[in-house]
């Protein structure tokens, strides 16, 4: 880092190497397929085999951040966090009593749900569900950055997580023992 010039944050890139906005919670999910791809052709591993160690530990590098960014990015949850973070918001983690109780009984009477059935049509129906409210989170997450409201945007990816949660547990359950 030469003197003068400002440090960049090691994560702020993400974004930047893999779209053409800098900070925006929407994406075009084919655009940064595109992109992906393009980057990871140039700078695969796999090309640099033959190559002096030092290019080939470069390849490596880069490969596993493009890999990063694009695991990211592409997850709303992920996404809005890490637009958090380089934002500026502190991250802590958050209580149940931070949530409101509507939201917390809808959470508890799901996990029960779940956690007492070993009906596929009921895992069919919180797949559903939880899908549907994941997409209203996304929607209402994005709006959330698109007016500057981080706060609230932090409150929604609180609520995310919870149904990301009740989304791993549910794969759990479908996977035959």
């Amino acid at each position: 880092v030469r003197a003068g010039r400002p440090r960049a944050r090691p994560a702020a890139g993400l974004i930047r190497l893999l779209s053409r906005s800098d900070r925006s919670f929407r994406i075009d999910a084919r655009q940064l397929q595109r992109r992906f791809r393009s980057l990871q052709r140039a700078v695969h591993p796999d090309r640099f085999g033959q190559r002096p160690l030092k290019e080939q530990y470069y390849s490596e590098q880069h490969s596993s951040l493009i890999n990063k960014a694009y695991q990211t990015l592409l997850n709303p949850l992920s996404r809005g966090l890490y637009l958090l973070e380089v934002s500026g918001v502190e991250l802590a983690q958050e209580t149940d009593s931070d949530a409101d109780s509507a939201f917390l009984t809808e959470i508890m009477e799901i996990n029960e749900k779940l956690a007492e059935s070993k009906n596929e049509g009921i895992f069919e129906e919180i797949e559903t569900l939880i899908k549907v409210k994941q997409e209203e989170l996304t929607r209402e997450v994005t709006a959330a950055f698109e007016r500057g409201d981080l706060q609230e945007a932090k409150k929604l990816l609180g609520k995310m997580k919870y149904f990301a949660n009740l989304e791993d547990k549910l794969k759990t359950k479908k996977i035959p023992s």
